[in-house]
């Protein structure tokens, strides 16, 4: 470990060297690359450095026990011995956990899905209540929303809506976690008898990608034209400006019909065309690799429960690492810091746990 920290540090120390250079920015492309680098190796390094730190002045003392002192001085010189010691070993840990491979996805925005399962009116609803969910947590985080496609019903529910995340800190990394069924336990305001009904509604989170990460050919592709449906005015019954792109090798399907341009509906289907294709093809490569082995946090496939909304009680219970909070109203205002950041790291200690097992 301590080998590759130094190559780490050396890599950072050369990058810093590069970047000082007063022809650093002739090339922007290569200059960007070598800033996002560096600020990615900048927390490693400084934990390494307070390591290093706490390592040599752990060795001093050693060496102070060694030599005549008197007992007041030799019990001191014992008590920064043992708090030295505990540092390292947190040190350690930190640097175990900042060593583990990175998800190349984690700093992109992301594409997130809300599709209405089964419960009729009530899960439409319920995808509804997840929308402002999910508008909420952004707006906390300060994260643009924009509405890509959406199918909604007469009662304001979402029968299915695609939306786009977009911010500076890494968007995807604190949402990659809630894809997958969401399970809701309330009495319907429709219901007299006060009988508590199950629903669910699926959410898809997939990273936003750019044009050299998925390649598309136009012989793979069907692009059909069709007449907005829904509000919308005059405009709607005149123009055929609503996009439906079929992708041929796979089947996926994406519509865009937000737009009043069918130009400005095709960008828009393109961008969620590539971001499903870049999901559906990691998945198979991550399928491979890893034998269809489910880590802690789970595969993120949409038939999988992830997590139940519980009215009656005021509770929202994350199945795959079994944490219930007491908080139900606190957490559809976006309130999801404390079940996201213990996702995360339930995440990275199963990746810890398969490090030592493979070592």
């Amino acid at each position: 470990m301590i080998e590759k920290l130094k190559k780490l540090k050396e890599r950072y120390e050369t990058l810093a060297g590069e970047l000082a250079r007063p022809e650093a920015m002739d090339d922007l492309d290569a200059w960007k690359k070598r800033v996002r680098e560096h600020a990615d190796l900048e927390e490693i390094v400084q934990a390494f450095d307070a390591y290093s730190r706490d390592l040599a002045e752990r060795d001093s003392c050693r060496e102070m026990l060694n030599e005549h002192l008197d007992p007041d001085m030799k019990e001191l010189v014992q008590e920064e011995l043992n708090e030295l010691e505990d540092r390292l070993v947190q040190h350690e840990e930190t640097l175990k956990t900042l060593l583990l491979p990175k998800d190349e996805n984690d700093g992109k925005n992301v594409i997130l899905e809300i599709r209405a399962g089964t419960g009729g009116d009530e899960a439409s609803l319920f995808g509804a209540d997840l929308l402002r969910m999910y508008q909420r947590y952004a707006e906390r985080h300060g994260f643009k929303v924009e509405i890509l496609s959406e199918n909604m019903t007469e009662l304001g529910g979402v029968k299915e809506i695609v939306l786009s995340l977009s911010g500076r800190h890494g968007v995807y990394s604190r949402l990659k976690f809630e894809s997958g069924v969401h399970r809701v336990q309330r009495v319907p305001e429709t219901e007299s008898q006060g009988r508590i009904h199950t629903s669910a509604a699926t959410v898809a989170v997939m990273p936003e990608v750019d044009d050299v990460q998925v390649e598309l050919k136009e012989s793979d592709l069907r692009i059909d034209t069709y007449r907005s449906s829904g509000a919308g005015g005059q405009h709607v019954n005149k123009t055929s400006s609503a996009i439906r792109i079929t992708h041929l090798p796979t089947g996926i399907v994406v519509a865009c019909q937000n737009e009043r341009s069918q130009l400005q509906n095709k960008e828009q289907a393109m961008r969620m065309l590539k971001s499903k294709l870049y999901e559906h093809f990691a998945s198979q490569r991550h399928a491979q690799m890893a034998d269809q082995k489910k880590s802690l946090v789970g595969s993120g496939d949409r038939s999988e429960r992830i997590r139940t909304y519980n009215f009656p009680q005021s509770r929202v219970t994350d199945h795959r690492i079994g944490l219930t909070l007491y908080k139900l109203e606190a957490f559809l205002d976006g309130d999801m810091d404390e079940l996201i950041d213990a996702l995360i790291v339930a995440d990275r200690a199963a990746q810890l746990s398969g490090e030592q097992e493979d070592a």
